[in-house]
């Protein structure tokens, strides 16, 4: 061998060796400490600019807005990306592989908020993210903040539309695999994301998707960045979600609002008519009365002993959430999340507060939903409301009474509903499970949860069902982050303890 070519293959197999070195070794906690906090400024800045984009789902031009952001995130990145176009709003996938890596990992990422009442938010704006510090009565007040320039409090928070729901957890696995880039390092694992521009809106076109383009979300396994820690604030892995459905219940009264005092004591309220049936629903237990409601759900000890292995205190969670006591459909917190529930979320019957006027409503009406388990079907379960509204003694109609239907029945109501998501588990000891298990045992020791499943709604069973994988979701927001409502947030040592998460996930080797 001449000196030229052994100079050459020597140089190749060093250059061999250190590709497959730096593919082959993890992060320690350590490095994966050191590097987080470094680049944690740069990360503020990164979400904080991502979240200035509005992202109300029902807006097509804010989904193309957020849309088109996120190509060039992740364009920056040298990922792949293709449009997964639908009848109705638009999908994203960003794709990257490394030489060597023999497994797939699918990340599903939420883009879009839920709409916004900016007069019931404490700043400028929802979608002009600032970061706030809790005064010692409590209350949270903006303060000035400039990226590397001053100390980062860990218990600060970023308040924002979508903060921690779900942009923080998105951008904390982008900054997560810049912090890699910089590093040298690759993952061990090719990369996917779908990124879902309408779950607030129940994610409508997604099982069309996942059918339709299955060849290119074939993972062995699914990530969900999204959802809420659990109540400790402990980093938390969740096995599975609720399902949803919704039901809209009108209860009608005279044709139109009537004066009080013309018309009491003549004229019946629909609101007591309507809070008579409201109320037999469950009954002072908080059990849901609807026959068969809780049908094929019966826990075993030894699934009771594995779920309250949660670190969990009773009174503790009372104390927090301000109840005397909880309903009781399961033992345990952790036990109540196994069973599907029946919830009154919202109630109008004319007017409140300032508003107030002395008069009969003319209807009121009542938006319901139901989260739903694997063992539970949400058609059988809304088609039994239903029933158990006429058995009530409803007569039930498609949309304003007649006058002829008015003189015939005592009692009229019209009913819908509409079915969202489906509910997903994923078994503890699956292959995700174990692998994400020894991710967070390297970074967090035995201080993270493993939760069976979340209270929430997450649109994971078409991946599921259609893919064929198992999926987990790493929670990475505070649990008292107000998602959904004004104020939301995200407490910047959640957000660092997330990009931790996320290094230590993509360096973590697949069964």
């Amino acid at each position: 061998m001449t000196a030229i070519k052994r100079t050459f293959f020597l140089t190749t197999l060093f250059n061999l060796l250190l590709v497959m070195g730096i593919h082959a070794q993890k992060l320690t906690k350590e490095q994966i400490e050191t590097a987080s906090k470094k680049a944690l400024p740069n990360a503020l800045e990164n979400l904080m600019d991502f979240l200035k984009i509005p992202n109300d789902g029902n807006y097509p031009e804010q989904i193309e807005a957020n849309l088109e952001r996120c190509i060039t995130i992740f364009s920056e990145i040298g990922f792949e990306t293709q449009r997964l176009e639908t009848n109705g709003a638009p999908l994203l996938l960003a794709e990257k592989k490394y030489p060597k890596n023999t497994k797939t990992l699918l990340f599903y990422m939420q883009i879009d908020g839920q709409p916004v009442d900016s007069t019931e938010w404490h700043q400028p704006s929802p979608y002009l993210p600032v970061v706030k510090q809790q005064t010692t009565d409590g209350e949270w007040e903006i303060i000035s903040y400039a990226p590397n320039k001053i100390p980062l409090n860990m218990d600060w928070r970023i308040f924002a539309r979508s903060a921690s729901d779900s942009k923080g957890p998105a951008m904390a696995f982008i900054s997560a695999l810049r912090i890699l880039e910089n590093l040298g390092k690759t993952p061990e694992h090719n990369l996917k994301v779908i990124m879902d521009f309408q779950e607030e809106l129940g994610s409508p076109d997604l099982p069309e998707v996942v059918e339709k383009f299955r060849d290119l979300l074939s993972a062995d396994g699914i990530l969900i960045m999204d959802g809420t820690r659990h109540l400790s604030n402990w980093p938390t892995l969740t096995y599975g979600a609720r399902g949803i459905a919704t039901a809209t219940l009108t209860v009608f009264g005279a044709k139109t609002p009537l004066h009080s005092g013309q018309y009491g004591n003549f004229a019946p309220n629909p609101v007591f008519e309507a809070s008579r049936l409201l109320g037999s629903l469950k009954n002072e237990h908080g059990l849901v009365q609807i026959p068969g409601f809780y049908e094929g759900i019966n826990l075993t000890e030894s699934e009771k002993e594995k779920l309250n292995q949660v670190p969990e205190d009773l009174d503790d969670i009372k104390m927090e959430l301000g109840i005397f006591q909880p309903d009781k459909v399961g033992e345990t917190y952790q036990e109540a999340l196994q069973y599907p529930t029946l919830n009154v979320r919202g109630l109008k019957a004319a007017w409140v507060k300032k508003e107030v006027r002395t008069i009969i409503p003319s209807e009121v009406v009542a938006e319901i939903d139901m989260r739903l388990v694997p063992e539970s079907d949400g058609k059988r379960l809304m088609e039994s409301l239903k029933q158990y509204i006429v058995d009530y003694g409803f007569h039930l109609v498609d949309s304003i009474p007649t006058d002829e239907e008015r003189a015939t029945y005592p009692k009229l109501a019209s009913f819908t509903y509409k079915l969202g998501s489906k509910p997903f588990r994923t078994d503890f000891d699956s292959s995700m499970g174990s692998m994400l298990n020894r991710a967070m045992t390297r970074l967090f020791n035995d201080k993270f949860v493993n939760m069976r499943t979340t209270g929430g709604s997450q649109p994971i069973a078409p991946f599921i069902n259609t893919l064929g994988v198992p999926g987990v979701a790493l929670r990475i927001p505070n649990p008292d982050n107000s998602i959904h409502s004004p104020n939301e947030n995200l407490r910047i040592g959640n957000y660092l303890e997330g990009i931790m998460s996320c290094l230590a996930v993509l360096t973590e080797p697949m069964d």
